[in-house]
C-alpha cells in the first residue's frame, strides 16, 4: 500500500479502510499525523510494524493485568481465606495468560503465575549453604524449665523482666524463601541447619508464596511448609486407592512432596506455609513483632495466632490456653515457640552452636491412646539387634494411624509387663516414635499370652546372644540377610548417603537378586542390570543409578555416619571428619589419638580402632575408593577445624559466672577443640573462677593451676 500526496479526504477515506482491516484506532490516528505532517510515502512494511508493536503493547500490557489479577485472587484465597471470584472465572483467567504467553514467549518472566509449575523433572537437588545458620531451638516441657530460661536470660542481658513473643509451633519442615529486589529468586530446606538443598522449584508450587513482592526488598524469609488435617487423609485416601504406600502422618507428607524431583507431583499435593522469620536483611526493624507485621505487610502468610508477652508468666498462659485447644486447628502443631521480643537483644544473646539462646520451643505432652496388643514379633536391625515389635489394632494418634510398636528389649517387656492380648496405652515418643506406656492390668480376660525371645535368629537361623552389659540380644552372623538389607538402608538414608529411592524394598530386592553384598556393590550397579526387575523399570533404575552416582561427592562425615559404625552418630562422625579432614589419616589413628578429640570417649574409640582393622572393612573402602567415593572433608570443614583456638587445653568451671551457665561456657570450650573436667588435676590447664568460688580454687593454687576470671575466659574464646 502506498499514500502519495493526495487530499486530506482520499487519505482519509483509505485510512479508515486500514483500521477497519487492522482494527487498531492508534494506527489510524499514526497516520493521520503522518499525512497531515506530509512526509510522503508509507510503506506495507510500516504499517505491518507498527501493527505488531502496538499488538505486542496490548498483549504486554493484559499480561501484566492478568498477572496481578491472578496474584490477587491467589492471596486472597490462599493467605486470606476470601475468595471473590469462582474457581471457572479464575481458571479463565490463568488460561487467558497461558494463552498470551504461548503466542508472546518474549513478554514471559520468572514471576508469572504460569511458572509455578513447569519444567522436567530434576536429577537431583543441589546444595546451599545459609548465610545465617538455620539452628534448631531448645526444648521444655514444664514450667520451671521455661523459668529457668527466663532466669538465665535476664542474668546474660542484665535485665529485671523481658519481653517475649509466642508463636504455634507448626508441625513441618523448615524452608528458606530467598528475594532479590522483590523477586523470589531461591528457597531451599533446613538441612543440617548449616547446609540445605535447593528445592527453588518445588517452592514455587505454593500458591501461598508470592513470586514478587509489592516492594522492592532483599531478604531471607523463613517459614514452615506443612499440610492441613483434611488434605493430608484426601491424599491418603487417593493413595489408598491407587494401592500406594500412605504416609506416615502430615509432617512426613510434608516433607516427602518437597522433596520430589518432578516438580508437577510437588503441585499436585496440598502444601502450605506459614512464615515466622527472617535470616539475613537490613530492615530497620526493632522488635519480633515487628518483623511479623512487616512480613504481612508483603502478603507472605503469618499464622494469626501469635501473641506479645510480657514476662515469662504470660507466656506460660499462652502455652496454656492452646494446649486443650490444639486439636480446633486444621493443621497440626507440638507446642508453642517463645522468643525474645527486641530484635537487639537477641542479636545480644547470640547463639550456642546448636540452637539460639533468645528462644525456646515448650512441647506439649504426648497425646495418648487405648489399643490392643494382638501379636509381638521380632526384627533384626543392622547391627544384628533382635528387637522385639507390638502389633497393635490400628490406633489414630497424633495425626497418623500406628499398628506398631517398639518393645525395645526383654528387660523393657518384663518392667512393663506387657503380654500378647493385652490392652495398653500408647504415644509417640518425641510425637514420632510409637511407644507403650503401660499396661491396663485390670482389663486382662485371663486369655493374655507371655512372650518369650526367640533362641535363633529369624532372619538366618544363627543362635542370638546376649553379650554382658547389654540389654539387646543379637545376631552375630556377619552374613546375616536382615542386617545386610538394614545395612544397605541406612547407608542410604537421608542424613547418611542420600541416595534417592533406595527403601528398604529395594534394598531387599537387591539382596534377593544377588547384586548387592556390601553397600560398596551399590556404585557398581548397572541400569541394564536393574531394569529388568520388579518394581524398578527402565526410568526408576535410571533414577536409581544417578543417585548412586550423585552421592559419591558427599563429604567425609556423612560417609562415616553410613557406615554404621558402632556407636558412632551423626555427630561423632561430623567430630571424627572434621578432625582428621580425611579418610586416610582416620583409618591410621590410634585409640589414643581418637579419645584426644572432644566427645570422643573410650567407648566410641574403641568402636573406631576396631571397625578400620577389621579385614571386611579393608576390602570394603578399597571397593568404596575403587568407585570414586569422596574420602574427605570439604575446605569449610578444614577452615573450621583450624580455628580451634584452645585444641589441647582442658579447663574447669567453679562457681557462679554472670554471661554463660556452666553447660554453655564448656560448650563454647569444646567448639574451639578444648576439654572440660569436672575436678581439679596436673593435667588442668586453667581454672575459670566465677562469683564464690568453692574448694576447687584452693586445689587450683595448691597443684601452680593458672586460674583465671571471667573477662579473661571471654577474650581467649574471641567473642
Amino acid at each position: 500500500m502506498q499514500v502519495k500526496k493526495e487530499s486530506a479526504a482520499a487519505a482519509t477515506k483509505k485510512l479508515v479502510c486500514v483500521m477497519a482491516i487492522y482494527g487498531n484506532q492508534a494506527l489510524f490516528l499514526y497516520f493521520c499525523r503522518e499525512i497531515i505532517n506530509g512526509k510522503g510515502e508509507i510503506q506495507k512494511r510500516q504499517v505491518e510494524s507498527f501493527v505488531k508493536k502496538e499488538q505486542v503493547n496490548e498483549a504486554a500490557a493484559r499480561i501484566a493485568q492478568l498477572r496481578r489479577e491472578i496474584e490477587e485472587h491467589n492471596y486472597r484465597y490462599h493467605v486470606l481465606d476470601d475468595p471473590v471470584i469462582s474457581d471457572s472465572e479464575f481458571d479463565a483467567l490463568m488460561r487467558e495468560l497461558i494463552e498470551l504467553e504461548r503466542q508472546y514467549p518474549e513478554l514471559q518472566s520468572e514471576d508469572s503465575p504460569t511458572r509455578r509449575v513447569g519444567g522436567a523433572p530434576l536429577p537431583g537437588f543441589a546444595t546451599l549453604t545459609h548465610k545465617i545458620p538455620m539452628l534448631g531451638l531448645d526444648n521444655a516441657f514444664a514450667l520451671e524449665e521455661l523459668r529457668e530460661f527466663d532466669r538465665r536470660l535476664r542474668r546474660l542481658a542484665g535485665l529485671s523482666s523481658i519481653d517475649y513473643f509466642c508463636e504455634l509451633k507448626v508441625d513441618g519442615l523448615a524452608v528458606s524463601l530467598q528475594y532479590e529486589e522483590g523477586l523470589f529468586v531461591r528457597g531451599s530446606t533446613r538441612g543440617d541447619g548449616f547446609t540445605g538443598e535447593d528445592i527453588t522449584s518445588n517452592l514455587r508450587t505454593i500458591k501461598q508464596i508470592p513470586l514478587r513482592l509489592p516492594e522492592a526488598v532483599t531478604l531471607e524469609a523463613r517459614g514452615e511448609v506443612y499440610i492441613n488435617r483434611a488434605d493430608f487423609e484426601a491424599m491418603n485416601e487417593q493413595r489408598r486407592q491407587n494401592g500406594e504406600p500412605l504416609f506416615a502422618n502430615p509432617r512426613n507428607a510434608a516433607a516427602g512432596s518437597l522433596r520430589q524431583l518432578d516438580p508437577r507431583v510437588t503441585a499436585s499435593r496440598s502444601l502450605r506455609i506459614f512464615l515466622y522469620g527472617m535470616g539475613e536483611h537490613n530492615l530497620p526493624l526493632k522488635t519480633h513483632a515487628e518483623l511479623l507485621d512487616y512480613l504481612e505487610r508483603l502478603r507472605l502468610p503469618v499464622n494469626k495466632n501469635r501473641a506479645l508477652c510480657r514476662g515469662i508468666d504470660e507466656a506460660w498462659e499462652f502455652c496454656l490456653s492452646w494446649q486443650d485447644r490444639r486439636s480446633e486447628l486444621p493443621y497440626e502443631i507440638d507446642g508453642i515457640v517463645i522468643k525474645v521480643n527486641d530484635l537487639a537483644l537477641q542479636e545480644r544473646l547470640g547463639n550456642t552452636a546448636r540452637s539460639p539462646r533468645w528462644a525456646i520451643a515448650f512441647k506439649y505432652p504426648p497425646e495418648e491412646k487405648r489399643t490392643k496388643v494382638i501379636d509381638i514379633q521380632v526384627n533384626v536391625g543392622r547391627t544384628g539387634a533382635i528387637t522385639p515389635v507390638a502389633i497393635l489394632e490400628p490406633v489414630f494418634i497424633s495425626g497418623s494411624t500406628v499398628q506398631r510398636a517398639s518393645l525395645h528389649n526383654e528387660d523393657i517387656i518384663a518392667e512393663k509387663g506387657v503380654m500378647i492380648g493385652d490392652t495398653v496405652v500408647i504415644r509417640k515418643a518425641g510425637e514420632i516414635i510409637p511407644e507403650v506406656v503401660r499396661v491396663l492390668k485390670e482389663e486382662r480376660t485371663g486369655e493374655e499370652k507371655p512372650f518369650r525371645m526367640p533362641e535363633k535368629c529369624p532372619s538366618c537361623g544363627a543362635a542370638v546372644h546376649r553379650l554382658p552389659g547389654e540389654a539387646a540380644r543379637r545376631c552375630l552372623n556377619p552374613s546375616c540377610p536382615a542386617q545386610l538389607v538394614e545395612r544397605i538402608v541406612h547407608f542410604a538414608s537421608r542424613r547418611a548417603m542420600d541416595i534417592e529411592g533406595l527403601g528398604p524394598a529395594v534394598a531387599e530386592l537387591l539382596w534377593r537378586e544377588g547384586l548387592v553384598r556390601s553397600v560398596a556393590d551399590l556404585y557398581y550397579l548397572e541400569v541394564s542390570q536393574l531394569a529388568p526387575l520388579e518394581r524398578l523399570a527402565e526410568k526408576s533404575a535410571s533414577n536409581l543409578v544417578a543417585a548412586i552416582e550423585k552421592s559419591k561427592g558427599h563429604p567425609l562425615h556423612r560417609l562415616l555416619f553410613g557406615l554404621g559404625i558402632r556407636f558412632v552418630g551423626e555427630k561423632a562422625a561430623r567430630l571424627l571428619a572434621e578432625h582428621f579432614l580425611t579418610l586416610d589419616k582416620l583409618r591410621r589413628a590410634e585409640r589414643e589419638e581418637l579419645t584426644a578429640i572432644p566427645e570422643i570417649g573410650p567407648k566410641i574409640a574403641d568402636a573406631v580402632y576396631r571397625f578400620f582393622r577389621e579385614p571386611e572393612t579393608e576390602e570394603l573402602l578399597e571397593k568404596l575408593e575403587k568407585a570414586g567415593v569422596n574420602f574427605s572433608e570439604p575446605v569449610a570443614a578444614a577452615a573450621a577445624a583450624a580455628a580451634r583456638t584452645l585444641e589441647g587445653k582442658t579447663f574447669v568451671f567453679s562457681g557462679a559466672l554472670e554471661r554463660f551457665t556452666r553447660d554453655e561456657a564448656a560448650e563454647l570450650v569444646r567448639e574451639r577443640g578444648g576439654k572440660v573436667a569436672s575436678s581439679v588435676s596436673r593435667k588442668t590447664d586453667y581454672l575459670v573462677a566465677g562469683s564464690e568460688p568453692g574448694s576447687k580454687l584452693a586445689r587450683a593454687r595448691e597443684l601452680g593451676v593458672e586460674v583465671i576470671d571471667e573477662e579473661t575466659f571471654i577474650r581467649m574464646l574471641q567473642l
